[in-house]
């Protein structure tokens, strides 16, 4: 029986050689661009910022602390037993406010014993110039000898010498007596009281309480005696404003005034003490409170400034992409100065008003094309 020759094998073959040509043709127009058209690099989206020129002042960033604008330990004025406490612990108290008061039994008697003291001297006076009115006519006719004349008109100037001690005796008394109500000498802040009502209190001796004036507060921080120049130039140009920050705080800046430089440098820290005020009408700072405080220290004039994320760094020194008017980022080698607030000041390598890349310097290199984006 003849044998029977497939034909399935070789039309299957045909047809997988047919499809690896189709296949490599495909891939192969797929890496060919259409003639004419060239493939565009796609732009690298920046963000940028300006080089700007202009005076630039210099900041010095310090640790330092809240302290109250003036503190008083109120004490009593008279001796006696404390009869009351009219503040508040912790409270606001007004100047002139009655915050303690002094039992008055005893220097109210003391008062009506002068006052007595006085109506008896004043009407001893009375009846001595009187007697002097009545007598001196009489000299002259011989009625009364002048010894005698003579003492009536010393008693008028004794008794007029005593009316004026129990005069100021009587003030003295009606001052003891005011003592007795403790007044509050600034618009303060009261802290615990130190002694309560029953005790003994002994004048111009016991502590009653501890008032803190925190409107306005102080500031008070060091800062290097090198950095003693510039503050002192720039306190001459008029009110040095400072800025304090909280540490942690999310709130913003405090602005202060800086009014106090003291009048020597501390030889062992080489440091010396400055002291600014805020007005506090906020109540936002406390006595003892840490605080950061901000304070410029020189003035840099005509210099070229960018921000500090513009700036970078490689083995040939530093350099900016500065953006130009096609929209390619040119690498540009500076020479960087002074970091402030920041900003880098740039000695060497702008001149000012161009366009410096800030955020996408990763993805690019000298003539990239970019697309300057907001944000």
């Amino acid at each position: 029986m003849p044998q029977r020759i497939s034909w399935k094998k070789p039309v299957a073959l045909l047809v997988v050689v047919v499809l690896a040509a189709l296949v490599t043709h495909a891939w192969s127009d797929r890496g060919k661009a259409a003639p004419g058209k060239p493939a565009a690099a796609q732009a690298v989206p920046v963000k940028v910022a300006r080089a700007e020129r202009g005076d630039l002042d210099l900041s010095l960033k310090v640790n330092g602390y809240a302290e109250a604008y003036s503190t008083v330990t109120v004490q009593s004025r008279v001796s006696g037993q404390l009869q009351a406490i009219a503040f508040t612990p912790g409270g606001r108290v007004h100047q002139g406010e009655v915050i303690a008061r002094i039992d008055p039994s005893l220097l109210q008697a003391q008062l009506d014993q002068a006052r007595g003291n006085l109506a008896k001297d004043q009407a001893q006076l009375a009846n001595a110039e009187q007697v002097l009115r009545r007598y001196t006519p009489m000299l002259a006719k011989g009625y009364v000898s002048k010894t005698d004349y003579d003492g009536y008109k010393a008693n008028v100037g004794i008794y007029t010498a005593s009316v004026k001690a129990d005069q100021a005796a009587v003030e003295m008394a009606q001052t003891q007596l005011g003592y007795a109500q403790i007044k509050a000498p600034v618009d303060s802040i009261a802290g615990a009281p130190l002694v309560y009502p029953g005790a003994q209190v002994s004048a111009n001796s016991t502590n009653l309480v501890v008032l803190n004036q925190v409107r306005p507060i102080h500031l008070t921080f060091s800062v290097p005696e090198s950095a003693l120049d510039g503050i002192k130039a720039a306190a001459a140009r008029g009110k040095l404003a400072v800025s304090v920050q909280v540490p942690g705080a999310t709130t913003t800046p405090i602005p202060a005034t800086l009014d106090f430089i003291n009048n020597a440098v501390d030889s062992g820290t080489g440091t010396i003490q400055l002291k600014a005020s805020y007005v506090n009408a906020d109540d936002r700072l406390t006595p003892g409170q840490f605080v950061q405080v901000t304070l410029p220290t020189a003035r840099l004039h005509d210099v070229v400034t960018v921000p500090a994320t513009a700036l970078q760094n490689s083995p040939n020194g530093s350099f900016v992409f500065v953006v130009d008017a096609n929209g390619t980022a040119q690498q540009r080698m500076v020479t960087a100065g002074t970091n402030n607030g920041g900003r880098i000041v740039i000695e060497k390598g702008l001149a000012g008003g161009e366009q410096v890349v800030t955020d996408g310097q990763m993805l690019l290199t000298n003539g990239t094309r970019v697309q300057v984006v907001e944000g």
